[in-house]
């Protein structure tokens, strides 16, 4: 990119932010609220605990809530730091979505790489690479930044094998419980939490009552999206959202800031473990320790071997509950020796789907207000002909101008040939200069863009093992990743590509572009899933319908590695409520 056009998409003095109408704060200068609960020292760490929680993110937040809520004494061992979110920041240019600007995350601590395979043998790989398939290191981990889509996973999601059969090359099975079992926890989180919905998507299962807060209103792109819906026979639903739409929980409500996605939440607005149940769990007596590295396990022992820069130390637990991510529970697994050959295996996370149409009108369809997504259909989640499930669409968030950019939403033929005209292209044959202002200013608030993930089908060919030359500051060995996503991952998308172009296409939308990636990847990234499966039996997976790991008498899973399959949805709300199944049977 030309260094003219990369200073006016970045530098909000450039102009281009206001002849956009471009604001972080679209309502106004928000009176910034920070929550984050207390943390210990390591010289009051105990040296024994009824339980210690690896990990404080989805999982591990919910397990030490149930957990010392149920009268135990909890640890809670985060590996990154107690970051406040003014120290996180807001940059809306420099996030995961935008890394080509630079990489904005910024919480994982570094002398913590990962490993990929080459021809040369090994490649160490950091946070900003894709291939590291990173989740927010951070006290309250990935919620911290997350886009905070509360979906629960439809009933087939449960019995994918028995709906589907087993595809060639998979390892796709059904859970060994069902949306039954996991519906009193998914109204838990929904409640406790705070998720802002209406019922009402088709495939959705029984709820044992509504959502807490009422939904965020579309903007006019999602009202046309859902007269369009209606016109192809589709029905459509709110996006349910982890966000206040008005004050609940002692919060405030949105502020309605335009960069949800990627950044902590300015007002607390954004309903993370970091500012509700951890907080509760403090308050029952948890103790949170940060900047903390659980290095291995001893399951007959019962101990926890630690590694700060204050030290190392081993702390003793009656039981153990593995909540660090779908990557690095596997890793800590193995470095312990425990759990049987599953483990690290069927890897999944999501392939999504992008597509974006213009619409000609003087009225711009967004006001930039946040979250900014409202409108989804769950049509195509199952039952789709001769495809393995499906997956939701929905219409995108608030995004900066350099977001618009990234994602190629201001791609015009017209605009492309002028820019050839003028000889203002890129050296990937996009516009620069003159050109790519003109396009922005075009299409910047008239564009109707669609998103969503698909339902991934597991095999035991992806993966992560552990590295033979690759270590963390700690001389551990890192994670190493190996394989491809399965072959039919690629069908889905395609198929649920078309569907979100016929979609804008029924809004009377020009120019409509994008679909499917349609090449194979290794599959995890922030929505990461499957490497420590559950299963009736250790033939099929690597933990029991409890959560405790096969041949283990102390060690426990509480986050997405359970996931055997990781649903066409966000997977958060579902990596919540069974944690909290987890805990509480283990609580028991």
């Amino acid at each position: 990119m030309d260094q003219e056009t990369l200073r006016w998409l970045t530098d909000p003095d450039s102009g281009c932010w206001d002849e956009l109408g471009y604001q972080r704060f679209p309502l106004g200068e928000p009176e910034l609220v920070d929550t984050v609960p207390p943390v210990i020292g390591w010289d009051e760490v105990r040296d024994h605990y009824d339980a210690v929680v690896i990990g404080s993110g989805a999982g591990g937040g919910v397990a030490a809530h149930v957990l010392a809520a149920a009268g135990c004494s909890v640890l809670v061992v985060e590996r990154g730091r107690p970051y406040k979110s003014t120290e996180i920041g807001w940059d809306p240019v420099r996030n995961h979505r935008t890394a080509v600007f630079g990489f904005g995350e910024g919480v994982t601590p570094a002398g913590n790489p990962r490993a990929v395979k080459d021809n040369d043998g090994e490649q160490a790989v950091e946070p900003h690479d894709f291939r590291y398939h990173n989740n927010a290191v951070v006290l309250g981990g990935g919620p911290r930044l997350y886009g905070c889509q509360g979906w629960r996973f439809a009933p087939e999601t449960f019995r994918m094998a028995s709906e589907y059969g087993v595809p060639e090359g998979s390892a796709l099975a059904d859970w060994p419980i069902t949306y039954d079992d996991l519906e009193p926890y998914y109204d838990l989180v929904e409640w406790e939490v705070g998720v802002a919905g209406a019922p009402g998507h088709t495939g959705d299962g029984h709820r044992s009552r509504g959502y807490p807060l009422p939904p965020f209103p579309p903007d006019r792109g999602g009202e046309m999206l859902a007269e369009a819906a209606a016109r192809l026979g589709w029905s459509t639903a709110p996006v349910p959202l982890l966000v206040n739409s008005r004050p609940y929980g002692g919060r405030p409500a949105c502020a309605g800031c335009s960069q949800c996605v990627g950044h902590p939440c300015p007002v607390d607005a954004k309903n993370g473990v970091h500012n509700t149940l951890l907080p509760r769990a403090t308050a029952a007596g948890a103790h949170i320790l940060c900047d903390t590295l659980a290095a291995r396990i001893d399951d007959s022992r019962g101990e926890v071997e630690l590694c700060s820069e204050q030290g190392q130390r081993t702390v003793r637990a009656d039981r153990i509950v593995l909540a660090a991510g779908a990557v690095e529970t596997a890793r800590l697994l193995m470095l312990s020796g425990l759990g049987n050959d599953w483990v690290g295996q069927c890897l999944q996370g999501h392939t999504y789907v992008l597509a974006h149409g213009h619409v000609d009108t003087d009225t711009p369809l967004s006001d930039g207000v946040g979250p900014g997504l409202a409108m989804a259909t769950r049509e195509h989640c199952h039952h789709n002909d001769r495809i393995i499930g499906g997956g939701m669409i929905a219409d995108e968030y608030a995004v900066s101008p350099a977001q618009h950019w990234v994602m190629g939403s201001w791609f015009r033929p017209e605009h492309q040939r002028a820019a050839e005209a003028a000889g203002e292209i890129d050296e990937y044959g996009r516009p620069t200069g003159a050109s790519a202002r003109q396009a922005l200013r075009d299409t910047y608030r008239r564009t109707i863009m669609i998103m969503g993930p698909i339902q991934e089908i597991p095999t035991r060919s992806a993966g992560l093992d552990l590295s033979a030359e690759v270590r963390d500051r700690w001389g551990l060995p890192v994670a190493r990743f190996f394989g491809l996503q399965h072959e039919e991952d690629l069908r889905t998308a395609e198929f649920l590509g078309d569907r979100a172009k016929e979609w804008i296409s029924a809004t009377g939308a020009r120019d409509v572009t994008g679909g499917s990636m349609g090449f194979q990847i290794l599959s995890g990234g922030q929505h990461q899933a499957g490497t420590a499966r559950m299963s009736d039996t250790p033939a099929g997976g690597a933990v029991d319908p409890q959560g405790k790991v096969w041949g283990c008498e102390r060690t426990y899973v509480a986050d997405s590695s359970l996931h055997v399959t990781n649903g066409g949805v966000n997977p958060v709300l579902s990596i919540m409520a069974n944690s909290w199944r987890v805990a509480d049977l283990l609580s028991r």
